[in-house]
């Protein structure tokens, strides 16, 4: 008797990810190619079990909290994934000839701090980009479910680079509110004028990597995580 899996009995593992709360394509399809050959092997073992009764056996395997450990830990190697991307681009802004544009940058922060309205440039440096940031945040995020909707699949890796993005965005507002607090007679100091420029020269390049360089080269990083990805 043939115990291979029928075009129908995949997909129905496909929807039963799916309903398990696997939303990630690339996910779902390891977890399908695993739970069909366990279910090829017990359907081998004992003949007499239907299709359903097999692969509710199989999923017992993973435990109480069914694929929730496997999700869990495929989304820490995907996030970790990410950081090394984000940590590469940059890494090369303190490189030649980025290099260049990170000092420039900064001194041009650091001679608008140095006036007697440094605090206000201060403060408007980062509104300017958090609202920058935000209103990227959303278009990513609008574009990611209109691809979405339109490829029916949601990779993780994809996921992480414009959620990533989006989160980001909105984390601007409660450091905008706290440095708004801060007295503008602490800018008097010189140390306060230069970790100023440098927290709003990183913040600025930081984000122009996590709103632009990432997710322009998301085609080219989702290739290298999944070989199948354009199949």
């Amino acid at each position: 008797m043939d115990k291979k899996l029928t075009k129908e009995e995949i997909q129905e593992l496909y929807d039963f990810t799916r309903r398990h709360f696997v939303e990630h394509y690339d996910l779902q399809t390891e977890l399908v190619d695993h739970l069909a050959n366990d279910i090829e092997l017990i359907k081998e073992e004992q003949a007499g079990l239907t299709f359903v009764e097999a692969r509710d056996k199989s999923f017992k395997k993973f435990g109480v909290f069914g694929f929730m450990d496997v999700v869990d830990q495929r989304q820490k190697a995907m996030s970790k994934r990410y950081v090394n991307y984000l940590w590469k681009y940059l890494k090369q802004w303190f490189e030649l000839p980025q290099l260049l544009v990170t000092v420039s940058i900064f001194l041009m922060c650091y001679i608008l701090f140095s006036n007697g309205l440094g605090y206000y440039f201060f403060i408007g440096s980062i509104a300017v980009i958090g609202t920058w940031s935000g209103a990227k945040g959303i278009k990513l995020n609008r574009y990611f479910e209109q691809k979405k909707e339109a490829t029916k699949r949601m990779w993780m890796m994809e996921d992480i680079i414009f959620r990533q993005a989006s989160c980001f965005g909105v984390a601007f507002a409660p450091v905008l509110y706290n440095i708004s607090v801060i007295s503008e007679k602490i800018f008097e100091y010189n140390y306060v004028v230069m970790l100023s420029s440098a927290l709003v020269t990183f913040m600025g390049i930081y984000s122009y990597i996590s709103f632009v360089v990432i997710p322009n080269e998301a085609e080219n990083l989702l290739q290298k995580a999944y070989p199948e990805y354009n199949m």
